[in-house]
């Protein structure tokens, strides 16, 4: 995935930078019970969850103020029927993967393409044999894109398999 004009940061999520947002969270939540300090320990509780949300849910109106660019869509102009198996990665708090999965619904609809949903965030296991490094994944046979897409890039790498019909463009 390349920048835009405009973006400092890729369109795409780190894992271990996810797993240690969580990690850190956790770590906080000892942290004030061990310290016994309460306040502190329901205001981490309820806070940082409430900002988190806040973040994933209003992330597409947010992300070109946080140093992502844009993440608008341009849906395909044509589509032709790809019928191939496509596996989406995500991982639970990565806010580019909803956007992205929400696109790949709508490609699927148009091009006939099975997709398979896999939630990487309890299978880290995965995503080291899988040398999976940032999310969200889109992966066609033995390739992948790997960050947010739109659905025209996505209606064009889902139809560049070999034994689906090739992607045209109007």
């Amino acid at each position: 995935m390349t920048r835009q004009p405009f973006a400092f940061k890729l369109q795409q999520c780190a894992v271990p930078g996810l797993v240690l947002s969580w990690v850190s969270y956790f770590a906080g939540l000892i942290f004030f019970v061990a310290k016994r300090y309460w306040i502190g320990g329901v205001m981490w509780l309820a806070v940082l969850p409430c900002l988190r949300w806040a973040l994933y849910h209003y992330f597409p109106s947010l992300s070109r103020f946080l140093g992502y660019g844009r993440v608008d869509d341009q849906l395909p102009v044509r589509t032709v029927r790809a019928p191939v198996a496509v596996r989406f990665y995500s991982f639970f708090s990565c806010p580019f993967c909803p956007i992205v999965l929400q696109r790949l619904a709508a490609v699927q609809k148009e091009m006939g393409l099975t997709l398979e949903k896999i939630d990487v965030t309890r299978h880290l296991q995965l995503v080291m044999s899988k040398s999976i490094s940032s999310v969200p994944v889109v992966e066609v046979g033995d390739r992948r894109l790997v960050g947010n897409a739109t659905s025209d890039q996505l209606a064009a790498f889902v139809g560049m398999t070999p034994t689906a019909e090739p992607f045209q463009a109007a």
